[in-house]
């Protein structure tokens, strides 16, 4: 990574009053940090930041500090953080780390995509990009702006792990080889709520169940049919399909007459 000039003033305004009042005149304001030197406030002009950022791949840019007035004509950092409006997006505050030439350094590297996926294409699935940035180590100079991947060989079913990722030359990528950076996979369709079988008796139970029906109304026998109605009371009319009460006379034959009575004789 090439390192890129900017100007930088030493700030006396800090409180919000202060950093306002410095905004509205077109400077932002800024901090610079390391290992050997205590943190040191400034400012940049907001024109100048904003043209970094527009130039830059990502926000990972290396800068060579000057700082007016600083007896070190140079300062190497690395943009840590860039705070921006929520609604217009500006840059509100540049966090600045000051590194060393010589000395590895551990950064977030973006992780950008080109090509479209084989498994999108033809096989119905969809790109999940899992990882959009991966920790890196190396020295400053080597250090990528961002990592691109080629999807195009991906098949349905199929992912990219950090430790299938290509590093530049000179840079390491730390971080579990198996976690997953970007996979293909057919979307998950949704399922129809389906309601809860039964479940099945056991044997125990089939058997109590059994015994129940042949004992329900054991207590008295049922009444026969056709029985003899009480006195007084109408004997009960056969229903459809059914054969006639017993008390009545077999098809065919007559009723029994009552018995006469014979005369007496006279002695």
């Amino acid at each position: 990574m090439k390192s890129v000039a900017l100007n930088a003033f030493p700030r006396t305004l800090a409180r919000r009053g202060g950093v306002k009042k410095l905004r509205s005149s077109g400077r932002i304001p800024a901090v610079i940090y390391g290992r050997q030197d205590k943190p040191q406030n400034l400012e940049v002009n907001a024109k100048e930041l904003g043209d970094l950022i527009h130039h830059s791949l990502s926000e990972i840019i290396l800068v060579d500090v000057a700082v007016k007035d600083d007896p070190r004509p140079k300062r190497l950092a690395l943009v840590q953080d860039i705070q921006h409006h929520p609604l217009s997006g500006k840059p509100l505050h540049l966090d600045l780390h000051e590194v060393a030439a010589d000395e590895k350094v551990v950064v977030s590297v973006p992780v950008e995509t080109v090509g479209e996926a084989e498994g999108v294409k033809t096989g119905g699935g969809v790109l999940s990009h899992v990882l959009f940035k991966v920790k890196a180590r190396a020295l400053p100079k080597d250090l990528p702006e961002q990592l691109v991947v080629d999807v195009s060989h991906l098949l349905v079913n199929q992912a990219i792990h950090i430790g299938d990722l290509k590093a530049p030359p000179n840079v390491e990528i730390l971080g579990e080889k198996t976690m997953t950076v970007i996979a293909c996979a057919i979307p998950r369709a949704e399922v129809e709520e389906t309601p809860a079988e039964a479940a099945p008796l056991d044997a125990g139970a089939v058997e109590m169940l059994k015994e129940k029906k042949e004992g329900e109304g054991g207590d008295e026998a049922p009444a026969a049919k056709g029985a003899a109605a009480k006195p007084g009371e109408k004997a009960p009319a056969a229903k459809p399909g059914e054969k006639a009460p017993a008390a009545a006379a077999k098809g065919g034959e007559k009723a029994p007459a009552a018995a006469e009575k014979k005369p007496e004789k006279k002695k």
